[in-house]
């Protein structure tokens, strides 16, 4: 069969893509100065009381508690706050790891910890779980009644490697267990729906700020929640967004003084919002806005190229620009 090599404009037939309304909406979506000057000040206030926290001194189960609290503030999307107490507090933890974890039975425990070092680039070891399996090779039974600490487990479960076998044990008997939650409908509806969301997508593999607005919620509804945490993450939510907003308005300025959708053909995509956001997807954190836009000039980029292999191009000269590409 012989491939095409030529292309016959007359014969493409590819519809007409409107204007993007996300475009027109971020650009005039108003954002007030003063607002990022209030939050900004009144978490100024509040990053003190969290930093005294994370400073603490004390024994074996002081330093685990500033552990958990790192997950949570990973959780609510605080951590970029205080990244040198963490690495300070993780370096002192881990020099006396086998201390720390000792005769240590609770699974939700073992299992943050665990997600926090492996996260922080620390090498602990999946053997940590095997306190926590039978003589059958399966991990206890007893553990099915603690339904945070097999929450905990789940998302451990997705920092493994190849060889950290237990971790894929784990993931067959976590998820299994949470659909089951699911499905028996016995769980407080803040529960079941974060159980649902990391079924779908555990953090692991999702972005830092869906994951602090969904923790967010569910931490609100905690009975034991930290008013001051609470506060300090919504603040600091509300001024990611705001951030994120005046940011994407002059990335979105940037591409209409272009005017580069007047001159090239109808058929190509408007994406400029969904380009950032894969920026977004890549950083986090408010400093790191260069890389953003850097990241959505290049996602942008490959989506022109996509379009104009999709409308234009033969499968020859799809085949040389990829090789030129790579």
């Amino acid at each position: 069969m012989e491939v095409q090599t030529t292309v016959d404009n007359e014969s493409l037939a590819f519809k007409k893509l409107s204007h993007s309304q996300w475009t027109d909406y971020f650009v005039s979506f108003p954002i007030d100065d003063s607002e990022l000057d209030a939050i900004t000040r009144e978490i100024d206030i509040l990053k003190p009381e969290v930093r005294e926290l994370l400073s603490s001194q004390g024994d074996n189960e002081t330093s685990k508690s500033k552990v958990l609290l790192i997950q949570l503030l990973l959780s609510l999307g605080l951590a970029f706050h205080f990244e040198n107490e963490i690495e300070n507090i993780l370096e002192d933890v881990f020099q006396r790891i086998e201390d720390m974890f000792g005769d240590e039975r609770d699974l939700s425990t073992v299992s943050i910890m665990f997600c926090v070092f492996r996260t922080y680039g620390h090498n602990l070891s999946s053997n940590v779980f095997k306190r926590f399996i039978g003589d059958d090779g399966k991990f206890e039974k007893s553990l099915i009644g603690d339904t945070k600490g097999i929450m905990n487990l789940y998302e451990a479960a997705h920092l493994g490697t190849t060889k950290d076998y237990v971790l894929d044990e784990a993931l067959k008997f976590t998820s299994n267990h949470l659909k089951s939650l699911l499905a028996g409908g016995t769980c407080q509806p803040h529960i079941t729906k974060l159980i649902r969301n990391m079924l779908y997508l555990p953090q692991r593999w999702n972005m830092e700020a869906l994951i602090a607005r969904e923790y967010i919620s569910f931490y609100e509804q905690e009975k034991d929640h930290d008013k001051t945490l609470l506060r300090l993450a919504k603040l600091n939510f509300k001024l990611l967004q705001l951030h994120y907003i005046k940011e994407l308005k002059t990335f979105i300025k940037w591409w209409i003084e272009l005017d580069l959708t007047s001159k090239w053909p109808s058929q190509f995509r408007e994406r400029i919002v969904e380009a950032w956001l894969a920026g977004l997807m890549m950083y986090y954190e408010p400093q790191f806005s260069g890389g953003r836009v850097i990241a959505a000039k290049f996602n942008y980029l490959l989506t022109i190229i996509d379009d104009a292999c999709d409308h234009y191009l033969t499968i020859p000269d799809i085949t040389r620009l990829v090789g030129c590409v790579e």
